[in-house]
Order: C-alpha cells, then sequence, then structure tokens
C-alpha cells in the first residue's frame, strides 16, 4: 500500500506535466506561433531545471523530501492555470518555465523516497514500480489532454490539468507519517559535482541516462509537431502518444519480473537500439496506426531501460548524495531538452521532420554501442 500511495502522488503531479506540455504546443500553435517559437516554449520546461537540478537535489537531501514535493505540487497547480486566465503565447513563455521546475522538485524528491523505501535488493523492483506510475500517466496525460483540447479549449484542457496536483496535495497533506528518506550524512566540505563524476560506475550511468531521456523526451516535442504537420486532429495525436506510453506500461510490468533475471548493460543498449530504430523509420509513416505502431515499439526499447537506470544510479552514488546524484541526471535532461527541441525547431522549419529524426537515432545507436561496451 506504500509503493501505491507513493506512485498515486507521483502520477497525478506527472499527469498534469505530460498533458500540460502537449497543451502548451498545441496552444501555441492554434495561437498562430511558428514551429521554432514553439521548439523556444517546449525548451522553457528546462532551462530554469537545467540549472536548479543538482541545487534542488541536495536540498532534498538536506530537508527530506516531503516539503519538496508539497511545494513541486502546489507550483503545479498555479502554473497550469495560468494559461486558462491568461491565453496569450506571452504567458506560454512563463508558465513553461514554471511546470518544468515544479516538476523537478516532484521528480527529485520522489526519486529518493523510492530509493530510500527499498531494501538494495528490491531496488530494482522498486523503481520498476515508479517507472509503471510514469508509464501511465504517459498513456493517459495526452489522451486527456487532447480530449480536453476538443472539449474545452485550449485554455480549459489547462485548467482541467491543474486539478491532478491539487488531489496529490490533499492526499500528502492529509498524511501524518514523514515519507522515507535517504540516511542522512554529512556532505564533504568542498564536495561538488566533480566528486560524483569522478565515480566511474556513476558515470557511466549517467551518459547513459542522458542519452535515454534525451530520446524519450524529445519524443513529446517531436510528435505533436509531426502529427499537427501531417494534418492529425489533437484527439488523434493523442491516441498516438498514448501508444508509446502504453509500451512502456506493458515492457514496465514485465520488468517487474524480469528485472533481476537480466544484465543491466546488456537491457540498456538492447533498448537503445529499438528505440534508435523506431526513430529512424518516423518520417517515412504517415497512416495512423503505423505511427501507432512505431510509438509503440519506441516505448518498449526506452520504457525497458528506465528502472535499471534508477537503480544504478542510486547504487553508485555516495551516501547521503543521492538526491545531488539525481539533480546531475535531471540537469543533463533538461540541457537536452533545452537545446534540442530549440534546434529541432530550426532544422525542421528549414530542411523538414526528416534530418531531426536521423540525429535522434544516431545519437541513440551511439549510445547502444557505448552501453554494449559496459557488459
Amino acid at each position: 500500500m506504500e509503493i501505491a500511495y507513493f506512485v498515486l502522488l507521483n502520477v497525478l503531479g506527472h499527469l498534469c506535466f505530460v498533458g500540460s506540455r502537449m497543451t502548451t504546443t498545441l496552444f501555441a500553435l492554434q495561437l498562430g506561433a511558428s514551429e521554432f517559437t514553439v521548439g523556444v516554449l517546449v525548451a522553457l520546461f528546462a532551462v530554469l531545471p537545467m540549472f536548479l537540478s543538482v541545487t534542488a537535489g541536495r536540498v532534498i537531501d538536506r530537508l527530506g523530501p516531503r516539503r519538496p514535493v508539497m511545494i513541486g505540487l502546489a507550483t503545479l497547480a498555479c502554473a497550469a492555470t495560468l494559461p486558462f486566465f491568461f491565453p496569450s503565447v506571452t504567458v506560454l513563455y512563463f508558465s513553461s518555465p514554471l511546470l518544468g521546475t515544479s516538476f523537478m522538485f516532484l521528480h527529485i524528491a520522489m526519486n529518493s523516497v523510492f530509493g530510500a523505501h527499498a531494501t538494495p535488493e528490491e531496488r530494482a523492483v522498486t523503481f520498476s514500480w515508479l517507472s509503471l506510475g510514469f508509464s501511465i500517466s504517459n498513456s493517459i496525460g495526452p489522451l486527456i489532454a487532447g480530449y480536453a483540447i476538443e472539449g474545452f479549449g485550449h485554455a480549459g484542457a489547462m485548467l482541467a490539468l491543474a486539478i491532478f496536483p491539487v488531489i496529490a496535495l490533499v492526499l500528502l497533506w492529509r498524511r501524518k507519517r514523514p515519507l522515507p528518506r535517504p540516511e542522512r550524512v554529512p556532505r564533504p566540505r568542498n564536495a561538488g559535482v566533480l566528486d560524483l563524476l569522478r565515480v566511474p560506475g556513476l558515470r557511466y550511468t549517467l551518459i547513459a541516462s542522458g542519452l535515454l531521456n534525451m530520446g524519450w523526451d524529445i519524443y513529446g516535442f517531436l510528435m505533436p509537431l509531426y502529427g499537427s504537420r501531417i494534418g492529425l486532429a489533437a484527439g488523434t495525436i493523442g491516441l498516438v502518444m498514448s501508444s508509446f506510453a502504453l509500451a512502456t506500461f506493458v515492457v514496465r510490468a514485465l520488468l517487474t519480473m524480469l528485472v533481476q533475471r537480466v544484465r543491466h548493460w546488456v537491457l540498456i543498449s538492447s533498448a537503445m537500439g529499438v528505440a534508435g530504430t523506431a526513430y529512424l523509420l518516423f518520417p517515412f509513416v504517415h497512416s495512423v496506426p503505423l505511427l501507432m505502431a512505431l510509438s509503440f515499439m519506441l516505448g518498449l526499447g526506452l520504457g525497458a531501460s528506465q528502472p535499471v537506470i534508477m537503480a544504478l544510479l542510486y547504487e553508485q552514488s555516495p551516501r547521503g548524495r543521492q538526491g545531488e546524484a539525481v539533480g546531475i541526471r535531471t540537469t543533463m535532461m533538461n540541457g537536452s531538452q533545452t537545446f534540442i527541441p530549440l534546434a529541432s525547431g530550426a532544422i525542421s522549419a528549414a530542411l523538414g521532420m526528416a534530418p531531426v529524426f536521423a540525429l535522434i537515432a544516431a545519437l541513440l545507436y551511439g549510445g547502444a554501442w557505448f552501453a554494449k561496451k559496459r557488459t
């Protein structure tokens, strides 16, 4: 029941984040924004977390996760309501970084909770349950957002999405027991990010994590843009994106049974190869059933690796600095979310979508080779 409660908190916050990111993309296009402007807006979801994640991780290591989770949920709800009251591209420039930063606090804190709740032997399985929760919210988030847009308009959809973190905030406020947290160990004086990067196992894990998260997060930018370009309705785009999340749910449900039997780096290498192939095929597909099939294939590849990455990251981190290590991962992830949408928007506006898909595929193939070397 504890795991289910933690998963529910994370799912409710992530539903708002995932749905808002898709709605922001389509809202900006509806307001007449260019593809480059859409790329800037998507990048803004990540720009502040890129600079603040390590600091946030250190704060969570010191204070524990409860207050950061509550602050993250409250700010998520407030940020999602802004475009409802002030529907303009200008306001989207403010709401996007607020949504990204608030979810960053929630994400790092909940990783701390799940890592501390599990024993070392159970950690990969416990993170599989967390990832399964992400799959649930990734599955229904775009679907909820798409049909909310069709039913209430873009601004109304943002208000509807704000309800989910409010529910999570009430659930957490009613809980009297403290959330699990890692052992509190005094941080060494003058210890910095470079000290963590000198740990070989942690360094290799962060590199693989950065590539996988790049493949994951760029999908949230490329698919609405590509679907809009080929004439798909908002609900149809949400349906295609939900097939990606359904695949992550399926593969993670299997991982709860198989993760202790498969070598971690073999799994990571295979996942990157499958994801790279899916990205390579995307620009040649226009029919909805085939787009759903490719999204499902991509979800299988990327979804299989995340629980293993998070377990490796927690285990390879020095005691008392797990939040800081997750903060480094989040900084890398948000760095790719900041710069890749900008580059992708510019490239797609000038050359079309195919070069963007090919570039992501090449990076993932390179990551598969790197992970294979670790075996």
